[in-house]
């Protein structure tokens, strides 16, 4: 079968190869047969060794498709079953999920150390245990999760990932207050969900943050009250706020420079979510006298910082509502030879979100 493959950590290209096989099915595991994936923006930083990840793999972590096989002990899918990958399953078990915190979660990491393909040379990994940059891929069932048949595979992919962590972060991490400032830094595909889930929660001023001129004007259609470039920051927050600072400031980039940033346009007793995934020795640096004057939360969200299962209902839920606008975030498509465009399309902020079809 066909599959993306890097074959070392840093190359920036892949190669499209078809002698790529799907390993590790098995009981409790099931066989998808991928039909749309979006490049996620981790699935860049893991190519380039941002994020940890053991090489040769097949990047891609947003995917639906449908089920081709189950194996023995799962009795919640069948062949057929139309399903969103999650890259993150919780086990139910572990203290994280007893406490109600599923995204916390570590079981779904422990499969990114295992092998998930293979090839005449040897063994391929996939990204955060999944791969979904390949006609098929073999997860366990949890991470599996059956949609309903009105979601289009393209819209189920970016629920997958990208949709759920940019609502999240405002819904269930920030819980944005009705009236309030909010200051989004960074407006791909995460960043404008973050923007929609603000607008959601009745934000009065919405603020987007993008070096890129067409990522500002597609903030300004999802709900964004304002868009500026970073240069022009500080004037907007002079302008909108008299200088105070937002009373929300996500930071969707993922690098220490724009996390300070977010943190000095953050008001005092306001709060700072961090929601770009950033690498482990990039350090933010805060003094102790601010941390404590300012009184700033400082808030994470990791995957959009809620019950991940009850998030994709949510998400559904609202598009079908006609609430958020998930299709408009798809402004490139292409076909799976041609990921690399994909790639430079992310690179230089030309899209939102691309959907490899497959």
């Amino acid at each position: 079968m066909r599959a993306a493959v890097l074959h070392e950590i840093g190359q920036d290209k892949l190669e499209v190869l078809d002698d790529v096989e799907a390993t590790g099915f098995g009981p409790g595991k099931v066989r998808i047969r991928v039909r749309a994936t979006g490049l996620c923006h981790s699935d860049l930083s893991a190519m380039n060794g941002v994020l940890p990840q053991p090489a040769p793999f097949v990047p891609g972590h947003e995917g639906a498709g449908e089920i081709l096989e189950v194996g023995e002990g799962v009795r919640t899918l069948r062949p057929g079953d139309r399903v969103v990958v999650c890259w993150l399953p919780a086990c139910g078990a572990c203290p994280a999920c007893k406490r109600g915190q599923t995204e916390l979660c570590l079981s779904g990491f422990m499969n990114a150390g295992t092998p998930n393909f293979k090839r005449p040379g040897g063994d391929v990994f996939g990204f955060a245990g999944t791969g979904t940059f390949t006609e098929e891929v073999v997860v366990d069932a949890g991470c599996a999760v059956p949609i309903p048949d009105d979601v289009p595979f393209d819209i189920a992919a970016l629920i997958g990932c990208g949709v759920t962590t940019g609502l999240g972060a405002a819904l269930n991490t920030a819980d944005v207050e009705a009236g309030s400032s909010v200051a989004v830094i960074g407006c791909g595909g995460v960043g404008i969900s973050a923007v929609q889930g603000a607008r959601l929660r009745g934000a009065a001023e919405i603020m987007a943050v993008d070096p890129v001129a067409s990522r500002r004007e597609s903030a300004l259609k999802f709900g964004a009250t304002r868009a500026v470039s970073p240069d022009e920051l500080a004037d907007a927050k002079q302008e909108v706020t008299a200088g105070e600072g937002f009373d929300y400031v996500f930071e969707v980039v993922g690098k220490s420079a724009t996390a300070r940033t977010a943190y000095e346009t953050t008001r005092r007793g306001g709060t700072l979510v961090v929601v770009g995934a950033g690498a482990m020795d990039d350090f933010l640096q805060l003094n102790m006298f601010e941390l404590f004057f300012d009184e700033k939360r400082i808030l994470p969200s990791m995957y959009g910082g809620g019950d991940v299962l009850r998030s994709y209902e949510r998400t559904i839920a609202l598009w079908r509502a006609g609430r958020i606008d998930l299709a408009g975030l798809i402004t490139h498509r292409v076909p799976l030879a041609e990921i690399n465009e994909a790639l430079d399309q992310m690179r230089t902020g030309t899209a939102l979100r691309t959907c490899i079809e497959i």
